[in-house]
């Protein structure tokens, strides 16, 4: 039994690797298997070891080959990566206090750590930090929930989490349905994904920049 639990553990922990597999054995029912995977990576922040943006554009890469509609899939992972937001901005609300005191939420540990990193970045860019997190493993699951404890208002958090989430799942099934069967794509599908990250961040070092310079031009004033 314990075999049997690891091994469905490291399948879903490398579902971008074993997703053909999954395809060819459950067909229709993949795209929410999907669904569910993106939902629990964005809803829960004890789930943030999940695959992300690496899933995203092997399905989208798969897409291309006929096994799956590109449409189906960026328009439920899409709502899939909203809902999960609004969940764990709920969980933040209601539990946040509890689970930064304890560093547990339902028996599962969560780091101190991670959620300090996830308030710095809050604290940091606002409102954009929503939009902003969707791009980075880990703060991803925790900003929305930090954004729950400290009660941001909810209307500027789905406007935030809308654009972030389409964003997010479009970017990266696209970029997998039109250049992730492309040989040295294929050869060097780690090192892409992360090339698409680095770009994605480019608004994040934007701002920070602008920022930086804005805060010495008050001290200097």
């Amino acid at each position: 039994m314990q075999h049997l639990l690891l091994s469905t553990f490291e399948f879903v922990l490398h579902l971008d690797k074993h997703l053909n597999r999954l395809i060819e054995s459950f067909g229709f029912g993949s795209y929410f298997i999907l669904f569910l995977i993106i939902f629990c990576e964005t809803g829960l922040v004890v789930t943030p070891f999940l695959p992300g943006d690496s899933l995203l554009f092997t399905a989208g890469a798969i897409a291309a080959t006929g096994s799956l509609n590109i449409f189906t899939l960026a328009l439920m992972l899409s709502v899939a990566a909203i809902l999960g937001d609004s969940v764990n901005y709920s969980l933040g609300m209601r539990l946040g206090k509890s689970v930064y005191q304890t560093e547990h939420l339902f028996g599962i540990p969560v780091k101190r750590k991670h959620m300090d990193e996830a308030r710095a970045f809050y604290a940091k860019y606002g409102n954009k930090a929503i939009a902003f997190s969707r791009f980075l493993p880990i703060l991803r699951t925790l900003v929305p929930f930090v954004a729950g404890v400290g009660a941001m208002p909810y209307r500027s958090f789905l406007v935030a989490n809308i654009i972030g989430g389409l964003v997010w799942v479009n970017l990266f099934t696209f970029g997998g349905y039109f250049f992730g069967n492309i040989p040295i794509v294929k050869q060097n599908f780690g090192y892409v994904v992360i090339g698409m990250i680095g770009v994605s961040l480019l608004p994040i070092v934007i701002e920070f920049t602008r920022l930086h310079f804005r805060k010495k031009t008050n001290t200097r004033v």
